[in-house]
């Protein structure tokens, strides 16, 4: 399993990070052990800037339509909540039992 403790980074580090790879010409993993982070982190930086430019994969999300598919979902997971809770309102105040038999 992973570190109980995950290192933050500021987004000026991140982005200064990837500056680097792009200037650079060097691989992710290079200046990563440079910066003394892992690559695995700057390369997900990395391709989230490019998404977020247009640049990146086929049908990657950029860090917008992250933060908004997150936002519906939660939205979703709550009126569904809603629901089960006025299912049980409804089936408790007409007496009506959801059990079979």
């Amino acid at each position: 399993m992973g570190s109980k403790y995950t290192k933050r980074y500021t987004e000026e580090f991140k982005r200064d990070a990837i500056a680097l790879v792009d200037s650079s010409g060097k691989t992710v993993t290079a200046v990563a052990r440079e910066l003394g982070i892992s690559s695995e982190s700057l390369r997900g930086w990395y391709r989230r800037a490019k998404a977020d430019q247009g640049e990146g994969a086929p049908g990657e999300l950029t860090s917008a339509e992250r933060e908004e598919l997150r936002r519906l979902r939660r939205e979703n997971r709550e009126q569904q909540q809603t629901i089960e809770l006025l299912k049980k309102a409804t089936l408790n105040s007409t007496g009506q039992s959801n059990s079979a038999g």
